[in-house]
């Protein structure tokens, strides 16, 4: 039998890569559109290395997107992502890449689904549709093509290029969302009760995906740590899955801890956030305190993330404008300017637009910058017993 194919872009966006197709380059059926999309990708791979696939063997690298033109009045292209496992046959519809976001505008042009000018900036408005939620994607044009290179410099990324900005609007819950109000307790700060952990504090907050939000001291960590010395611990990775899988019953996204693990890997994702501290990140470069206002690690699939999502910022940029949360404890001075915080491969600024409405904090959006680059278009190939209900 010979193998299938299908049209495909593989793109980069922000610190992630991923597989991008046209709604009508897949079946309908979403049972045989998983399994294809596994098979791109060469997931569940019990080696863990994506070596007949697409993927990249880490949670940056093994990503599927799929946009189509919306229906919707306010937006351009529906988006749909989805976070595929490595080692297990699941895709995780359930949360937003915000990296992956910054190339959905580029796509979207590249495919006649959007009208753009020849030059200037083309508005790309998205229609995120795993949360419901809406993004302002505003994209550098010249001559009726996507400007790609250019000086714009991105820590996680080695190769600068052109600048784009992401506005995502009313970050804190879409018309469809799944996760509720921006506090699900209906608390800026929570105390948990983890089995094999204990008593942990911790912020719970939609915001671009659901979010988790503790002190790095929680974990007996500094906030200053890479991926080496996180990723080889194996108690605290289990300890960290407790906290996450725990946190996302109280938040109402799973009805345990173990659906939690085992369906929704993706979301929430938690984070440890740390007064600034001085270290060396993971491209050499040394990261000064005194240029930060904290210290952030996020943690993707079961590993800490070699920079930082794309949501993740969108989040830390709202809970540092909202008192009382654990991230605005340590910025409590936040508003009305952006946030700059140490990850691992260096540093990123986010800022959010944040205001108190009859006793109630309503953020009216988050922004930040990030660049998109094409790497291969083409067609990608299935074999065809994948490809048949």
């Amino acid at each position: 039998m010979s193998q299938k194919s299908f049209k495909a872009h593989y793109m980069r966006g922000g610190t992630s890569k991923g597989v991008f197709f046209c709604d009508d380059a897949l079946p309908k059926d979403q049972a045989l559109r998983d399994r294809i999309l596994l098979r791109v990708v060469g997931s569940p791979d019990e080696y863990g290395q994506q070596i007949d696939g697409t993927g990249g063997a880490t949670s940056s690298t093994s990503k599927v997107v799929i946009i189509a033109r919306s229906e919707r009045d306010d937006c351009d292209v529906d988006y749909r992502f989805g976070q595929v496992a490595i080692d297990r046959p699941v895709i995780d519809w359930s949360g937003n890449c915000g990296n992956l976001t910054s190339a959905v505008g580029p796509f979207a042009i590249s495919q006649g689904l959007v009208d753009a000018p020849a030059d200037g900036i083309a508005i790309v408005r998205i229609w995120q549709a795993n949360i419901g939620a809406r993004i302002i994607a505003h994209v550098p044009m010249r001559d009726g093509q996507v400007i790609e290179e250019g000086r714009f410099e991105l820590d996680g990324v080695a190769f600068p290029s052109a600048e784009i900005k992401l506005e995502f609007i009313d970050p804190s819950g879409g018309d469809d969302g799944d996760g509720g109000s921006m506090f699900p307790t209906g608390s800026p700060v929570d105390t948990l009760e983890v089995p094999g952990v204990g008593e942990v504090k911790l912020t719970l907050i939609n915001a671009g995906n659901p979010a988790i939000f503790i002190q790095a001291e929680a974990l007996g960590l500094r906030g200053n740590e890479l991926q080496a010395e996180i990723n080889q611990n194996v108690d605290l990775l289990a300890s960290v899955e407790a906290i996450r899988s725990h946190a996302a019953v109280r938040m109402g996204l799973a009805k345990s801890a173990e659906e939690a693990t085992r369906n929704r890997p993706h979301t929430p994702k938690l984070a440890f956030i740390s007064s600034p501290i001085a270290y060396v990140a993971a491209g050499g470069k040394s990261i000064n305190p005194d240029d930060l206002d904290l210290n952030v690690r996020i943690f993707s699939m079961g590993k800490l993330h070699h920079a930082m999502t794309g949501t993740g910022a969108v989040a830390i940029a709202v809970a540092a404008m909202i008192p009382g949360t654990i991230v605005n404890q340590l910025v409590p001075d936040a508003s009305g300017r952006q946030i700059r915080f140490g990850h691992p491969s260096g540093s990123l600024a986010v800022g959010a637009e944040a205001r108190e409405v009859n006793g109630k904090w309503v953020v009216s959006k988050a922004v930040m910058s990030r660049s998109a680059r094409r790497i291969m278009t083409g067609d990608v190939w299935v074999p065809a017993d994948v490809c048949s209900l």
